[in-house]
């Protein structure tokens, strides 16, 4: 393997779409990449590819129902000139298969719908419209230059690319994994206290329970 001075790639990727990968083993969004090695024909053989997935929280207008409902995340409107900032969505890699000068591929994106991660809280809390992302790019290039030799070298650090995810693509995601349905992780101790409440009180399903204690809840505030 020759690691000489020969020109290396410098590929620019942009995000083009994203759509729901059906029938995968939990949630999975694909984002469509448009990889290119622009001003050359030289034969790229694979791209490690890895991508850190930022929201950029700032980049939106809020309505008054979705600053209600990302209060956990937030605080208080009143605030936000100082709260509301990006924050980091995920981690995700692809291996790209050879190509000359431009190639297509899908950056496979696992999903959660647990309400302790700051991302899924922020996701449901929209009502609407786009959510403005960032991929920051990094990983490894294997080509050929022009004298055969393989050539390694890695993605510019300041690869990176604008997308704007529509929330209704992630809540079609979220409807066909988890229809009617909403996923909560507890501490343990919670949900021992929970299910001997709901053993206790001969309650059928974990529904049920919690609407019981939410009535108590309920009644409790109106005293």
């Amino acid at each position: 393997m020759n690691c000489g001075t020969a020109r290396m790639p410098d590929l620019s990727i942009a995000v083009e779409g994203a759509e729901v990968v059906q029938f995968a083993a939990a949630p999975l969004l694909a984002f469509q990449l448009r990889i290119e090695n622009p001003g050359t024909e030289e034969l790229i053989h694979s791209v490690v590819l890895r991508a850190q997935i930022q929201i950029e929280a700032t980049r939106r207008r809020y309505d008054e129902r979705e600053k209600g409902k990302l209060l956990d995340l937030f605080g208080e409107p009143d605030r936000w000139s100082r709260t509301l900032r990006s924050m980091l969505w995920t981690h995700a890699g692809a291996v790209i298969p050879p190509f000359r000068g431009s190639a297509r591929a899908d950056l496979q994106v696992p999903c959660t719908f647990d309400f302790n991660v700051a991302a899924t809280k922020y996701f449901h809390g929209l009502s609407g419209g786009e959510i403005p992302l960032i991929f920051l790019f990094s990983g490894t290039v294997f080509y050929q230059d022009a004298a055969g030799a393989l050539q390694v070298s890695p993605i510019s650090w300041n690869s990176e690319a604008r997308f704007r995810l529509t929330v209704g693509v992630w809540r079609q995601m979220m409807d066909e994994y988890y229809p009617n349905s909403s996923w909560l992780a507890l501490r343990r101790d919670a949900f021992e206290r929970l299910y001997e409440f709901k053993l206790r009180s001969g309650t059928p399903t974990w529904e049920e329970a919690l609407d019981r204690l939410l009535s108590v809840n309920a009644e409790l505030v109106k005293q």
